[in-house]
């Protein structure tokens, strides 16, 4: 008698207890799946864990830095972790005096440009409430492991804590870049940065060293206003392979031009026939090609799924360069510290790729392989790497992410791009399947989704992952 009671009693309590949501990465795309998850569910929220090893909720990597010289890509005005109040963040800056210490941070344009953890600081505080309330548990702890136990995740962390959940969230970011494989023999050189997105990880170069950047992006851009603000006067190249390097933004205000969505492509060849025709009606009427990429991008969802996988893997391979340099615009005060590098002869920018490399010492001499020319022999005292994300390599950055892998619970995007999911954001497993407790949030899931690199996206994709948790617990509740 006492045993059956003992089972009634774990029955009753597993019929009323809440479902818990987990959580794997609290910068925007985790954050804000909380956050909107906890705002939509206020009468009956489920159990919600982020694990997060920084101090708080919401930085990530992207806007954790404290370098003065970072600022964000996107006119403050178009930053918000509500996408139907795209005004919010600017409202935080004028409440909080967030910019008080920064007149760069206005362009004579009227646009806000603050620092990189300026914005930061908004998405932190607006979960912090949450967190003081218990409404978000904040578990600071990298993940170590992830396993399926029955009808529930179990998660086991860093700091031996353990979390049984419902619903897993993945939202961890993209890993590291990788080293080029003819760059290795420099690994444990001094002045050598693989990773530059690690604190502390410029410290090394000297104000007059002659510095070889892999990579022409946003991160690139961002060293050379890092190094120009510290003093850095040495002479600077910045390679990849086609030369191009992040654009500016639009020399005035337009609205976004275009018409993508009616009548939807089915190849990268009439996506991008289209996208020129419009560029050059644009110009026609006075517009620059700014207002056409722009409405590519907000149409970027509908245009992506309605192209095969053969040709999204096209677009990966041979457009992705151009789109990327043209979509993800500098900071204009980034801009011109590297326009004053350039036209002042310390910085030059080459298409070209390194074939070999020689230590003597301290020296590095590269030889580069230029797209357009004969090889050049050149000698620098630091090389940094930029070349972006190792998007391919997610899976096996992390043990618990090749766990699940091995387990047959993710498997990779077939674009090479993160995650492989649905269109639900559900994760599809090695069997083809998609899991309803196993979602994708952020940059991960942008192989299904598309554009989804951009602050606005990324936000927009967060409340629609937390909307589509909102109605599984809903389910979960109702038929418990």
């Amino acid at each position: 008698m006492k045993q059956d009671s003992t089972k009634s009693q774990q029955a009753l309590r597993d019929r009323i207890r809440r479902p818990a949501v987990a959580i794997i990465g609290g910068g925007v795309s985790g954050a804000g799946v909380a956050y909107h998850l906890a705002h939509s569910m206020a009468d009956r929220a489920p159990a919600i864990v982020v694990f997060e090893p920084r101090r708080e909720l919401g930085r990530g990597l992207a806007y954790d830095t404290t370098d003065p010289a970072h600022r964000i890509n996107v006119p403050a005005a178009r930053m918000s972790l509500l996408p139907d109040y795209p005004e919010d963040f600017l409202e935080w800056i004028a409440d909080n005096d967030a910019v008080a210490d920064d007149p760069d941070a206005y362009r004579p344009d009227g646009n806000l440009f603050p620092r990189r953890h300026v914005f930061g600081a908004y998405i932190a505080s607006a979960v912090a409430s949450l967190v003081q309330s218990g409404a978000v548990r904040h578990r600071r702890a990298l993940v170590v492991e992830v396993r399926r136990d029955g009808a529930l995740w179990h998660i086991t962390d860093s700091q031996g804590g353990q979390v049984f959940a419902d619903f897993l969230v993945i939202a961890t970011s993209h890993p590291s870049p990788s080293t080029p494989g003819v760059l290795r023999s420099l690994e444990g050189h001094e002045r050598f940065v693989a990773d530059s997105t690690c604190a502390g990880a410029l410290d090394t170069i000297r104000p007059d060293d002659r510095l070889l950047i892999v990579g022409n992006g946003l991160t690139a851009a961002d060293i050379v206003a890092s190094l120009d603000r510290t003093g850095h006067r040495g002479q600077i190249t910045s390679i990849s392979r086609r030369g191009l390097r992040s654009r500016g933004h639009a020399p005035f205000a337009q609205d976004p031009f275009g018409e993508f969505e009616a009548a939807p492509v089915h190849s990268a060849t009439a996506l991008l026939r289209s996208v020129r025709q419009a560029i050059t009606q644009a110009k026609a009427g006075g517009l620059t090609w700014h207002a056409v990429i722009d409405q590519v991008r907000g149409h970027g969802q509908a245009i992506w799924q309605h192209l095969p996988i053969s040709e999204r893997c096209r677009i990966v391979r041979h457009i992705r360069p151009y789109w990327d340099v043209h979509r993800f615009r500098i900071a204009p005060q980034v801009e011109e510290v590297l326009e004053r590098a350039i036209t002042g002869g310390r910085m030059e920018v080459l298409a070209a790729s390194v074939a070999r490399v020689r230590r003597e010492d301290e020296a590095i001499h590269v030889e580069l392989r230029q797209r357009h020319g004969s090889p050049l022999q050149r000698s620098y005292d630091a090389v940094v790497v930029t070349t972006g994300p190792a998007h391919g390599g997610i899976l096996e950055s992390q043990s618990w992410l090749s766990s699940l892998r091995d387990q047959s619970h993710l498997q990779l995007d077939p674009t090479g791009l993160g995650i492989a999911c649905s269109e639900r954001s559900e994760a599809i497993g090695g069997e083809g399947h998609p899991d309803p407790t196993l979602l994708i949030s952020g940059p991960l899931a942008r192989g299904t989704f598309g554009e989804l690199m951009g602050l606005p996206q990324i936000t927009e994709h967060a409340l629609f992952v937390a909307s589509e948790l909102a109605a599984k617990v809903r389910a979960m509740t109702d038929h418990g």
